[in-house]
């Protein structure tokens, strides 16, 4: 997984609003999974209600048990009578198909009961691919006909954002669709990261567009 680096954990309010990174999830070989939360996020993101997640309620340790078997759960189950469809939307590649970390990295561990996220710090090494959904759709209020599955897309860096100094445009030709979110942007801005690629993947749409994921790949 020469493509994964640490997993953020992302809270927001809901859609539409601001995402605060609250926590950081590190793979080390000879640590282990590890959990902890992070300050200055977190300060941040209780302006606006946050709470620890439930199982992880100290805000100041390092967790080291157990991290994988709780955010798992959050994971679909490997037994569904569509998982092939969730595999192939997700371009989950066979062989990581039972490896929990990979999964949260590249399905965002997505739940409609909550607003958390798990956004993934990708390095922007050969074959990489994954999903992200598009961040700022809600205030464009966007015609459901200005973007179709299949159609590639552009992007380009707006340093002066003043969320994200990484913050990531995505563009229609001259449209502005929405953003890269964040943590996710990171790797448009590695060595290499210029030459990557976006195409519309899935599209939720009732008139306007709602909600718009992309492909990142090489």
């Amino acid at each position: 997984m020469k493509e994964l680096g640490n997993i953020y954990l992302s809270w927001r309010v809901g859609a539409g609003h601001r995402r605060y990174i609250v926590g950081v999830i590190k793979n080390n070989a000879s640590k282990g999974i590890r959990f902890s939360y992070i300050k200055q996020g977190v300060e941040e993101a209780q302006k606006a209600g946050f709470a620890p997640y439930t199982e992880f309620p100290e805000l100041h340790k390092e967790y080291s048990e157990d991290v994988l078997e709780v955010f798992g759960q959050r994971l679909i189950k490997s037994e569904r009578s569509d998982i092939n469809t969730f595999y192939d939307f997700w371009e989950i590649k066979p062989r990581y198909r039972s490896n929990k970390y990979y999964l949260l990295a590249h399905t965002q561990g997505l739940l409609p009961t909550d607003n958390f996220e798990f956004l993934a710090d990708y390095y922007p090494v050969k074959n990489l691919c994954f999903l992200t959904d598009l961040a700022g759709l809600t205030s464009k209020k966007l015609p459901a006909e200005s973007l179709k599955e299949g159609e590639l897309l552009n992007f380009k860096f707006e340093p002066d954002n003043p969320h994200d100094k990484m913050a990531v445009m995505v563009y229609k030709n001259n449209t502005h669709i929405g953003y890269i979110k964040k943590i996710h942007s990171r790797v448009f801005h590695k060595n290499g990261g210029g030459k990557l690629q976006l195409a519309a993947k899935g599209i939720d749409q009732n008139g306007i567009l709602k909600k718009v994921f992309v492909k990142v790949f090489f």
